[in-house]
């Protein structure tokens, strides 16, 4: 199994770099429902054996800022950032920028 992105993240200039892995969505199916099902299913195995194979490494969901907006800041998606432990990041595809981190 591998996930898509191995990355340095650095959280600000007091602390350490912390190493993350990124599992990028696209969010391109008929429906989003599904999109967002299979997405956190394989969020938590990759989670699971993370943790079991490399625990130095922190996961993140990569989506689209788009899918942040219509998904992870709605009840729901609110949830499963609470409940699922997701943690997200949005991106703008067009310009390949972060635009936001959600833990």
């Amino acid at each position: 199994m591998f996930v898509d992105l191995g990355a340095e993240q650095l959280v600000g200039a007091e602390k350490e770099g912390r190493r993350i892995a990124v599992e990028i969505k696209g969010f391109t199916g008929a429906s989003e429902m599904t999109e967002l099902e299979r997405a956190v299913g394989q969020f938590t195995v990759y989670r699971l054996v993370l943790e079991e194979r490399a625990p130095d490494y922190i996961l993140y969901l990569a989506v689209p800022e788009d899918v942040v907006k219509d998904t992870f800041e709605q009840p729901l998606g609110q949830l499963l950032v609470k409940n699922a432990y997701l943690r997200v990041f949005g991106f703008n595809p067009d310009e390949e920028t972060i635009t936001r981190w959600i833990d």
